[in-house]
């Protein structure tokens, strides 16, 4: 019964923090069942920097989605990024002791967790091991070694990096708001945001996904289906309001209404004689703005923020045959829904951009709200709980008038009859998935960190 599985994602961000409860219909779609939203007070450029603000706004969030879904939400899969997030590729193997025994889950898992060991510099920790592909003695460009016979098992991997004090912080936030961390605790926001807004298409031909954040860029390269590459830029759509406040000597909140209602990036749109006035603070005269001078600043902040993405982008080869992105660029995040922000990219990068909607997963009656870029990440979380395989049957959130999560888990008793199981064939049963393993050892480590 994969499509009562119930997931929530709890995307924490620098300028808004949504709580979005999620299941698979019999389709395979996701459909949104609740999603709360609330103002993000005590995060900056993606890493939390007041702890009791950042409970208030999780709160907040997690009521507004708990009223809309008349759902009790029990634990949540959490979205990581900031600038402390940083990624590298590492190669390693092991050797089989058996090699006329087929290749198992086991043997990727202790592969995985032999790379979970690598020495870090002070201070960081692994989020995510992913494997990219394989090598069976010396057998090169394997995607899926399971079922294969061979002594030397090797991979390369993609490992994504981040500061222990900053996991833990939004560990602490989670779990100080009344909720649990879920199978899959904390996930890399531009690989959610990625699960959301791409086809399996685009990921073949390889894409670069730019996520446009309030106080990040996220940036996630795929290539033949795989992650070739990860970025976090620490600039986003916060520091275009930041610009447009200074340079028209506004407050804030008018900055942000400017930049979303006239903003547009490409300064040719607008006429010289169009101009926006602004009332005055406290019965001053109302300020006349143009919005040619007001695309100038949009226009000089973004092109800086476009040119260190492409500048990733190049870092990984993309101008080699081999590591061409057919599929060009996505563009998702609530930075996304700029105007013309898409012909800007396609002028700076030379790539075909389109705008990313996380409606690639999402069943056909989900409204145009939760349709827009700035859920992208979101959807993304609760699509990755819900693909979990540890999530089958498991519900992250139960009706609140109903049983209790206890009572929702208690296995139903079944008359059925004894089957004996022959002692080697339990041997051969493959144990827990390294997802799952490295779920239980993170949530020792946020226990053992309070």
């Amino acid at each position: 019964m994969e499509h009562s599985s119930i997931a929530v994602g709890l995307d924490i961000g620098t300028t808004k923090i949504v709580a979005m409860i999620g299941r698979k219909n019999e389709f395979g779609k996701m459909e949104i069942l609740g999603i709360g939203k609330s103002k993000s007070l005590g995060v900056h450029r993606g890493v939390v920097n007041n702890i009791t603000q950042t409970i208030q706004s999780i709160q907040q969030a997690v009521q507004e989605a708990e009223a809309s879904s008349g759902m009790t939400i029990a634990d949540v899969v959490v979205g990581i990024a900031g600038q402390h997030i940083r990624s590298l590729q590492h190669s390693d193997y092991i050797t089989r002791n058996n090699s006329d025994e087929v290749i198992h889950d086991q043997d990727i898992e202790r592969l995985c967790n032999q790379v979970h060991k690598l020495v870090m510099l002070p201070g960081e920790e692994i989020i995510h091991v992913l494997p990219q592909d394989f090598k069976v003695d010396g057998q090169a460009e394997i995607k899926e070694p399971i079922g294969m016979y061979g002594g030397r098992l090797e991979a390369n991997f993609h490992v994504v990096v981040g500061q222990v004090s900053s996991i833990r912080n939004i560990g602490r936030c989670v779990k100080s708001a009344g909720l649990e961390l879920s199978a899959i605790p904390i996930t890399l926001e531009p690989l959610a945001s990625s699960n959301a807004v791409l086809s399996q298409e685009e990921k073949e031909a390889g894409v670069a996904l730019i996520d446009i954040g309030g106080g990040t860029t996220d940036l996630a390269i795929f290539k033949d289906g795989i992650i070739r590459h990860t970025a976090v830029i620490p600039f986003g759509g916060n520091v275009i309001t930041e610009d447009i406040k200074e340079g028209c000597s506004i407050i804030e909140k008018q900055a942000e209404l400017l930049k979303i209602k006239f903003g547009s990036a490409w300064p040719g749109e607008n006429k010289d004689n169009e101009i926006v006035s602004i009332p005055g603070l406290r019965g001053r005269e109302p300020k006349e703005i143009s919005l040619k001078n007001l695309s100038r600043i949009i226009h000089a902040r973004v092109v800086e923020i476009i040119e260190q993405v492409y500048l990733e982008i190049k870092n990984y080869g993309h101008e080699e045959q081999k590591k061409k992105l057919i599929a060009g660029i996505v563009l998702t995040g609530g930075g996304a829904q700029l105007n013309h922000l898409k012909q800007l990219v396609e002028y700076i990068t030379g790539m075909d951009t389109r705008i990313g909607y996380p409606n690639e997963h999402l069943a056909g009656d989900s409204d145009s709200e939760t349709t827009s870029p700035m859920y992208a990440t979101a959807v993304g979380l609760v699509l990755t709980s819900l693909n979990n395989q540890k999530t089958m049957g498991h519900q992250s959130a139960y009706p609140a008038d109903g049983p209790k999560p206890e009572e929702v888990f208690a296995p139903i008793p079944q008359e059925a009859p004894e089957v004996e199981v022959p002692e080697e064939a339990s041997e051969e049963q493959p144990g827990k998935g390294f997802f799952d393993k490295w779920a239980e050892k993170f949530k020792e480590f946020l226990d053992n960190a309070e």
